[in-house]
């Protein structure tokens, strides 16, 4: 169930995007580079694969609510490690590209229980956090307003250009998060 687009304003297609390039930095980049980096390419197909499971089943739909359950349960605790790796990841990549690391910490520290899943919330908060704007707020699913709650502390309203902002952060993230990944394991042989 994805969040209904067709009524959207200009600031709520921005707050979406970064929403969506913040949570998907772990989901799609970080925790299958993690499992790749621990057991090649069959682990991070796996991840992936609950991931997809979640994303797919993982919604409260009456008719598949324990298979659903099950899905959104497995992909928490797949996610669990990696979500919390790449923080420090995320914050060195907010100091370098000149936004707030110590922002980014804070949110998290602050906010990332917040939020509903145990694992988007922290680079949710961190993107919050390192961009110095608020995500999270009214979303709308198949025309029911849902309260999402607030993450991070607006020093700045949110822009057109906080879109590619969020995606520097989330490759540069991703970068560190990888190259830290080869240089361990580098070190442990």
């Amino acid at each position: 169930m994805g969040r209904d687009t067709h009524a959207l304003s200009r600031p709520e297609i921005v707050r979406a995007g970064v929403e969506s390039v913040a949570e998907n930095l772990v989901d799609g980049v970080t925790a299958p580079l993690f499992y790749a980096l621990i057991g090649g390419a069959p682990l991070a197909i796996l991840y992936k694969a609950i991931n997809t499971m979640d994303s797919m089943l993982g919604h409260k739909d009456e008719r598949y609510y324990l298979f659903g359950f099950a899905a959104a349960k497995l992909d928490d605790i797949a996610t669990y490690i990696p979500a919390r790796l790449t923080i420090p990841a995320f914050i060195l990549a907010a100091a370098l590209t000149g936004h707030s690391g110590l922002g980014a910490w804070r949110a998290i520290v602050r906010d990332a229980r917040k939020h509903k899943s145990p694992n988007s919330g922290i680079p949710e908060a961190a993107m919050a956090g390192g961009l110095g704007v608020e995500l999270g707020g009214i979303n709308y699913y198949e025309g029911e307003a849902y309260e999402a709650l607030r993450l991070g502390e607006p020093t700045r309203s949110l822009d057109e250009l906080d879109i590619p902002r969020s995606c520097r952060l989330m490759l540069l993230t991703s970068v560190i998060f990888w190259l830290a990944g080869l240089l361990l394991q580098t070190l442990s042989k």
